[in-house]
């Protein structure tokens, strides 16, 4: 069960309570955060006035999103997630809509970051690295193409160079004529194909050709 750990110290430090399932990891973010003088650290009981409130997972499933909500029913805590990946953006859009203000990878979680966190989100500031940001806008941003065009979810599984391809297979061509329509190599043309075929998990091209045409993806 998620824990909370009280280290006490004077007024005017941020007050905080750490989150984590796993004991180990519980043990390890108090152990950093108990040594700096910036931050008081509080218990279960006085988890309600916990200025940051800082859960650390290794991702964010149904539980984790559970108790995020939770949390964010407490208007005096903001919400901090450590974490270890991201499986994908829609995860990373749900730890947001759960409250989420800021995030910093379980990788990259030592005493000078894990302060640098806290207090910013103290301070009412948001914490996103680049990357997760880019795959965040990149994810909303397919949300709404979606919500456009009712194929845009599927589009997002094939790259425009692997479309063509696939249509052209569909038309009844070889390798070596799709070669000479895109001017790729047959050996690009195969690498591709090769690569569509093993990322959805499908057995051949003619298989390939019947996974595309049932989700319009060409």
């Amino acid at each position: 069960m998620p824990r909370a750990h009280k280290n006490g110290g004077p007024d005017r430090r941020v007050t905080a309570a750490v989150y984590a399932s796993d004991p180990v990891l519980h043990v390890g973010i108090v152990h950093q955060l108990r040594q700096r003088p910036e931050i008081e650290l509080v218990d279960d009981a006085d988890a309600q006035r916990a200025q940051v409130s800082l859960v650390a997972v290794d991702t964010v499933d149904d539980e984790t999103a559970a108790l995020l909500s939770r949390l964010r029913l407490n208007s005096g805590t903001r919400t901090g997630l450590v974490v270890g990946t991201f499986e994908s953006g829609d995860a990373l859009q749900r730890a947001i809509e759960c409250g989420v203000t800021a995030v910093l990878r379980r990788a990259e979680a030592d005493q000078d970051r894990l302060l640098r966190l806290v207090l910013a989100i103290a301070n009412g500031e948001g914490v996103l690295p680049g990357d997760l940001l880019a795959k965040l806008l990149d994810h909303v941003g397919s949300l709404q193409r979606s919500a456009l065009d009712p194929n845009a979810a599927s589009l997002s599984t094939l790259t425009p160079r692997e479309a063509d391809m696939l249509r052209l297979v569909s038309e009844g061509l070889d390798t070596a004529e799709i070669a000479r329509k895109t001017s790729y190599s047959e050996r690009t043309v195969k690498n591709v194909l090769h690569e569509v075929i093993t990322r959805l998990q499908l057995r051949n091209r003619t298989h390939a050709v019947g996974y595309a045409l049932r989700n319009g993806l060409i």
